[in-house]
């Protein structure tokens, strides 16, 4: 991360904490909800493949830069589907540097060939081993594999929604982003249970389970980027919600902290890990702060 970058994280983070703030740092930009797969732990694909053109998405990232966030995302549906003429999801991150964004990643399944060295992470989703991801998303796998060995960069962190079909894969997840060429992290999330989707969603002692063989992992130098010390608050559901210091912006819609806030009692049942990172830090938490700098430092 470069030093001028993390002072002014650090200079928001100071001043939402002394402050108690509430203005957002971290901003999505839905692209399209067109997707290529049809995941089996997912409620947001193909509702509408609308694939939303450039201009209106400058715009998004404008308004969100004029809000104050300087950390940027780029979200799907599947984001390497986003097209307008020759444009292509690399001319997106290539202006929300311009814009100064201070960094920029997107969210991929992967199944797409990975050039894009322009974003600070590709965070690419890997829900197991061969058998378990594929019996979520398909026979995906073997091609997934074969773009993150021919990547332009090693800026891929795996992203892996943990549920009910691959909880006993953790491991082996963690494994394969210690070993795999351009692979520089996994960061998890437990399943978020819309109601489509409420048979996947793991019980409290399945989340222990899994974080306990995450911390494992971690001791044995496995690349997690996530925060132990959030870890019991994700078991619990304990962490404050919504995310006030995250929002999502989707066909010139603004949503604070994410797409299911909309969802009755989602919230009490959040999966997502930076949700509790983001809202324990911005409350002050000593052990997430500390916890989150050598993290951030390290994979960014």
């Amino acid at each position: 991360m470069k030093l001028t970058t993390f002072l002014n994280l650090a200079a928001f983070g100071v001043k939402t904490i002394l402050f108690k703030k509430n203005s957002p740092i971290l901003g999505t930009v839905i692209v399209t909800d067109k997707c290529n797969l049809k995941c089996r732990h997912c409620s947001v694909n193909n509702i509408t493949a609308i694939v939303h053109p450039y201009r209106q998405i400058k715009n998004e990232m404008q308004m969100l830069y004029g809000m104050g966030v300087r950390i940027l995302f780029f979200c799907g549906g599947e984001t390497f589907l986003w097209r307008d003429g020759q444009l292509t999801i690399r001319d997106l991150v290539i202006e929300a540097k311009k814009t100064g964004f201070l960094i920029v990643n997107v969210v991929t399944n992967g199944t797409f060939p990975l050039d894009l060295p322009e974003a600070d992470l590709i965070l690419l989703s890997l829900d197991g081993d061969r058998e378990r991801h594929n019996a979520v998303r398909g026979d995906t796998y073997d091609t997934i594999m074969e773009n993150i060995k021919n990547a332009a960069s090693d800026n891929i962190c795996f992203y892996m929604a943990i549920n009910q079909i691959n909880k006993n894969a953790v491991r082996e997840v963690c494994i394969a982003a210690r070993e795999t060429q351009n692979v520089r992290a996994v960061s998890f999330n437990f399943h978020t249970p819309y109601p489509d989707t409420r048979a996947l969603a793991l019980s409290k002692e399945e989340k222990k389970d899994c974080c306990t063989v995450i911390s494992s992992m971690m001791k044995q130098g496995a690349p997690v980027f996530n925060l132990r010390s959030a870890f019991p608050y994700l078991i619990n559901n304990s962490f404050p919600t919504p995310c006030h210091q995250c929002v999502v912006v989707e066909n010139g819609k603004l949503s604070t902290c994410g797409r299911c806030i909309e969802v009755p009692g989602l919230c009490g049942e959040c999966g997502y890990f930076f949700v509790a990172e983001y809202t324990l830090l911005f409350r002050g938490s000593l052990k997430i702060i500390i916890d989150m700098l050598k993290t951030y430092l390290k994979y960014i």
